[in-house]
């Protein structure tokens, strides 16, 4: 092909292309780029990984089985109150003491008669707190109002636990003339002063005539369905 119909063939391609509508002619245009390869060691968007799981926690126990209820430990010692930290009144040991008595918890022996007793307590100092292996001295007459001056009957000592409890399993003791039902007491803590003192029952017909009775020694005493009965009495030493 000659310069002169190069050059014609050039000029009907222009005038074409100047003629033909917007829409062909971009595309025309796109037909001619061709596209560009992204090479194939092109980085890669890189993943950012989800936000970690926080571990689940292992159970401590069997979830199958059911979680125990938590049991309330007892106190050693009752809360106090404004009147319980007043030191026990002395009073007087009367005639009929005898030193050198046995230790034991129970005056009970065959054949005794009369209702039976639990006396049981605390030896306390005055803030509340329990004397352990206070010595805890007991006497007292039989159902008849009749004291053993012979012998050990109804007679004996004992120690304080850990948290200062005492019991004595005994009878009730009986009356005699002058007096009301009670009975004798000596109580000590290690290496202090003993108190003497005895310890009364409530609505006692002699209670009233008594001169040596006092309200606050009285214990309090609760019936039980086999006849016997409880006496309960916190000491309380100046100490």
């Amino acid at each position: 092909m000659n310069n002169l119909q190069t050059l014609v063939t050039r000029r009907a391609f222009l005038y074409t292309l100047l003629t033909m509508p917007p829409a062909m002619f971009l595309a025309a245009c796109a037909q001619q780029v061709q596209p560009t390869a992204v090479p194939t060691h092109a980085a890669q968007p890189t993943s950012v990984p989800p936000p970690a799981t926080p571990p689940t926690a292992i159970p401590s126990a069997n979830p199958s089985q059911p979680t125990p209820t938590p049991v309330a430990q007892l106190e050693p010692t009752p809360a106090c109150g404004d009147d319980d930290d007043d030191p026990t009144p002395a009073q007087t040991e009367g005639p009929y003491y005898t030193p050198g008595n046995p230790e034991r918890t129970s005056f009970l022996e065959p054949g005794v008669t009369g209702t039976k007793m639990l006396v049981s307590g605390l030896v306390l100092n005055t803030n509340c707190e329990p004397i352990a292996r206070a010595l805890v001295d007991f006497w007292h007459c039989d159902d008849a109002g009749v004291y053993d001056n012979v012998g050990f009957k109804w007679r004996g000592h004992q120690f304080t636990d850990e948290q200062g409890r005492y019991h004595l399993e005994t009878i009730q003791p009986g009356i005699y003339p002058g007096r009301t039902r009670h009975i004798h007491v000596k109580v000590q803590a290690p290496n202090k002063p003993v108190l003497t003192t005895q310890l009364y029952f409530s609505n006692e017909p002699r209670n009233a005539n008594d001169g040596i009775y006092r309200p606050e020694l009285e214990m309090t005493v609760t019936d039980n369905a086999d006849n016997s009965k409880n006496g309960a009495f916190n000491f309380v030493l100046n100490v």
